[in-house]
């Protein structure tokens, strides 16, 4: 019987190692995950990789945005994997889709190839395309090993009912990995609903440090608060991985 699987999404070091003391099996690393993460620095990741030696699976998003990238984007996007696996990666997390919102057969083949032995996950590139039950279909073609997905919502638990579908319709060759409002409290309900063993959880709110605060200013997006921070609470991934080892024990 497979185990279940808690996997962290982080862009720092003290929610990689939070993720670590919780209890989380592996890490999604990335930067700038209050836009969606974006492709981590090599020397941030093996950083993260000495500290907390959890497998490390690497986002590759070049920028915030849709999935359709132009050519010049994608050859970037083509080296950066290359340094990834080459650093010693455990997994490469990323997307592409046509402009008829179908997946990109082609460039996901030639990551694959690039990826030789390395972890493949597709990420929720694949909530946004036109035709999910297709999109998986030629991920296993092409040998993808794992989709991020909310089941195309804004959060799992509205998109339930066709997780629990495409887990079905995966059969096992391609792990389906629940994200998107994934927490403690709600885990069971997932479990049980979509029949997933993969759980993918972000980062919590953090107030910032600074006393003083100009909250006039922005160096990004208005509605975007410099003053809070985004990072892993430990005890929200313990009460998680609790949770988990309760499920794996009724299924003894």
């Amino acid at each position: 019987m497979k185990e279940f699987l808690l996997e962290a999404c982080v862009d720092s070091l003290a929610s990689a190692e939070a993720a670590k003391q919780g209890g989380a099996d592996r890490l999604e690393l990335c930067t700038g995950l209050v836009i969606g993460g974006l492709t981590p620095g090599l020397s941030f990741f093996r950083q993260v990789k000495k500290r907390t030696g959890l497998r490390v699976h690497v986002l590759i998003r070049p920028r915030f945005g849709d999935f359709c990238y132009s050519a010049d984007e994608f050859e970037g996007m083509k080296e950066d994997i290359q340094a990834f696996v080459q650093a010693g990666a455990d997994g490469i997390v990323t997307g592409f889709l046509r402009p008829d919102g179908h997946l990109d057969f082609e460039r996901m083949r030639q990551v694959r190839e690039l990826c030789g032995t390395c972890h493949f996950t597709l990420h929720r590139a694949f909530d946004v395309c036109v035709e999910p039950f297709r999109a998986l279909r030629e991920a296993k073609e092409i040998g993808v090993d794992t989709i991020l997905t909310s089941g195309q919502k804004d959060s799992a638990l509205d998109g339930a009912d066709l997780l629990h579908d495409l887990v079905q319709a995966a059969e096992g060759k391609v792990d389906i990995l629940v994200g998107s409002g994934v927490q403690a409290k709600n885990l069971a309900e997932l479990a049980s609903r979509t029949g997933a063993k993969s759980f993918h959880l972000s980062a919590k709110e953090k107030d910032s440090a600074m006393a003083y605060r100009k909250t006039d200013v922005h160096m990004g997006l208005p509605m975007m608060s410099e003053y809070t921070i985004f990072e892993t609470d430990a005890q929200e991934i313990a009460a998680a991985r609790r949770i988990l080892e309760q499920l794996s024990g009724n299924q003894l």
